[in-house]
């Protein structure tokens, strides 16, 4: 089991539920607009918001969305270690620093001993696109090696300066790559790992790299939190991190929705229904299993395990609870008398 690391209010590691993380797009300099999406990503279930601090100037805002937002904030610390410095004057709840850009011994030990002055966490993000020129040049680009070694290198160098509230990412844009490393560097160190595949590209493409990568970490006990990156609304990023934790049953926090593919069985515009109840759906935190399926065939047999559901017949649907039909509704029905049934879900009845 890793150790237990504090990012403000939220625990990761140690046993914690994983955590979902996302990271701001907007401006940093502009105060309101990140400060929205914020709220935003809060209320799609980010637990952990990681903002950029490129500049002097973008400190300075990140002092003030600080001020402004409860939700544990992580500072984006690349190339200037006095960015870090400013960063955790600014209330950061974590800084994430990148040894590929900042590898100076004076400037690692300025770091260290600021966070523990403030009492925050460093998270060593090893990337494979910012290696260590040593280690490129010793193993001929950023191999698997590569990668955990510069991890394991600068955990050592950090907890020599002291620090020991230590979070760790290796990241590739390649899929086994980033798996491989996960799974070797988990057997050797305890520090919390955060987990996900980088620069994934946009959001279909970029969930499908990501769930298989994380999927198959988190289906092995590996990983304390997690990030989808994702090109697009970080929002995105959110939901499909939430969906992969629930598919594998490692939070009960929202709905799981079901749904079958459709065929020529289908009578009514499931795809539409499908696709509307999911969107409602978003940011219901009930832990309930939902089902969507088109006919009989699919109907309360074949989805008995389902809390609620829905059969669909010609332009019309039974409503069911727990695989026992509770009445007959039209099709124009579907998506409210469905929807009406979840707010007013008791699992008692």
């Amino acid at each position: 089991m890793t150790r237990k690391v504090m990012i403000g209010s939220v625990a990761i590691g140690g046993g914690s539920p994983i955590a979902v993380q996302s990271m701001t797009n907007t401006n940093t300099l502009n105060v309101a607009d990140t400060l929205a999406q914020i709220e935003r990503l809060q209320q799609a279930g980010c637990e952990i918001v990681r903002v950029a601090v490129p500049d002097q100037e973008s400190a300075q805002s990140f002092a003030e969305i600080r001020r402004q937002t409860g939700v544990p904030l992580i500072a984006d610390i690349h190339f200037d270690y006095r960015l870090a410095l400013a960063a955790m004057d600014a209330g950061a709840d974590k800084i994430r620093i990148n040894p590929g850009n900042i590898a100076r011994a004076e400037h690692l030990q300025a770091i260290a001993q600021k966070a523990l002055a403030c009492r925050i966490p460093i998270r060593i993000g090893v990337n494979s696109g910012s290696l260590e020129k040593d280690l490129l040049q010793q193993e001929g680009g950023p191999t698997v090696n590569a990668l955990v070694t510069s991890a394991l290198r600068n955990i050592d160098r950090m907890r020599q300066l002291g620090v020991h509230d230590l979070v760790l990412s290796i990241k590739s844009s390649n899929a086994r790559k980033t798996i491989d490393c996960y799974r070797e560097i988990s057997q050797k160190t305890d520090i919390p790992l955060h987990i996900g595949l980088t620069e994934a590209g946009p959001v279909r493409i970029g969930t499908i790299k990501s769930s298989v990568v994380l999927g198959a970490l988190l289906a092995q006990g590996i990983g304390d939190t997690l990030r989808v990156s994702l090109t697009g609304d970080p929002v995105e990023e959110v939901w499909v991190a939430r969906q992969i934790l629930t598919t594998l049953d490692l939070r009960s926090q929202g709905i799981r929705l079901i749904s079958c593919p459709t065929c020529s069985r289908t009578q009514v515009d499931l795809i539409s229904i499908a696709e509307e109840v999911e969107k409602r759906l978003q940011g219901v935190e009930k832990p309930l299993t939902v089902a969507i399926m088109g006919c009989e065939v699919n109907g309360p047999g074949e989805a008995r395990e389902a809390d609620l559901g829905v059969a669909c017949g010609r332009h019309r649907a039974v409503l069911f609870k727990r695989g026992q039909i509770i009445r007959r509704i039209e099709e124009n029905q579907i998506i409210d008398e469905l929807l009406k049934e979840i707010d007013n879900w008791n699992p008692e009845k």
